[in-house]
């Protein structure tokens, strides 16, 4: 008597699996970076998610509240707050992304040199604490002040305001791995500076300036928005969420919904952001989530 064999159930693809296994393990990185995965696509679609031009006057519609023409209502001038909340997420993404970006690789480079050689790291040091010591705001309004108002402008100014902590994170790093034994034994067998530094150091490193850029990404929006909601920031022809809250400010008491939207979309994105700065941070760190 034979007995028949089943077939093996079909297992699932290694990428299901390996979603799977990250949702379990870190499920806040995940739902993080679907949030802002949303965003992000939001930003790059904006023309094709029904949008209007932002800048597109309409006296007559002025403060007319959410409706099925008008999503989220319009503001004094009659312009759509829909479109020019959608559009206004291109700035304080790009703001965001183009700031971690810039602070990490400078303060990677110098945190680099000054956390190897001694005597360069007693003179950069003092400088960075000197800015340090200037809350992050005051500093990207006083560089704003010497500037006109524009987006690259905005970016430079932040990004000047957050590279010392970089700086300091970078340094601490070096300052612990310059003392390992194969950093000793690349000295010992005449490997110059750029290539230890390189070879050796940059790449233990990685995993710490991910997390911090994700941190410098959402203070990055913040800043902006705050920058932009008191005057100094982007120009107030450009759609961003500072200006539109800025701009409604007079106006919370018979129209909220202008500030609402805005800053729900900011709150929504930066919480985004957080969750998968959190969520890298204990996939990185191994340690850290046994003892948590």
């Amino acid at each position: 008597m034979t007995t028949a064999v089943l077939p093996a159930p079909k297992s699932a693809s290694p990428t299901w699996q390996w979603f799977r296994d990250a949702f379990r393990r870190h499920p806040t990185a995940i739902v993080g970076a679907m949030v802002l995965a949303v965003m992000v696509l939001t930003a790059l679609l904006a023309p094709w998610l029904g949008t209007v031009d932002p800048q597109t006057l309409a006296p007559i519609q002025r403060l007319k509240p959410p409706s099925g023409e008008h999503w989220f209502g319009t503001d004094m001038l009659g312009r759509d707050v829909y479109s020019r909340v959608i559009y206004g997420s291109r700035i304080s993404l790009t703001v965001g992304i183009a700031v971690a970006a810039f602070s990490i690789a400078v303060g990677l480079a110098i945190g680099l040199v000054t956390g190897y050689i001694r005597w360069l790291d007693a003179i950069v040091m003092r400088v960075m604490d000197g800015l340090m010591s200037i809350p992050s705001v005051l500093l990207a309004i006083a560089l704003m002040a010497l500037t006109k108002a524009s987006v690259g402008n905005v970016i430079l100014a932040i990004t000047l305001a957050e590279v010392p902590r970089v700086v300091r994170l970078v340094r601490g790093l070096v300052l612990s791995l310059r003392e390992q034994p194969y950093v000793d034994a690349a000295v010992a067998a005449g490997t110059n500076l750029a290539l230890i530094l390189l070879r050796h150091i940059l790449p233990n490193t990685v995993a710490p300036l991910l997390v911090q850029g994700t941190y410098i990404c959402a203070s990055a929006m913040i800043l902006e928005a705050i920058l932009s909601f008191i005057g100094a920031g982007t120009p107030p022809n450009i759609p961003s969420w500072g200006n539109i809250m800025a701009e409604a400010r007079s106006l919370f008491q018979i129209a909220g919904y202008l500030i609402l939207f805005p800053g729900l979309f900011l709150s929504l994105t930066v919480l985004a952001v957080n969750l998968l700065g959190d969520g890298m941070r204990d996939a990185l760190d191994p340690r850290l989530a046994r003892r948590m």
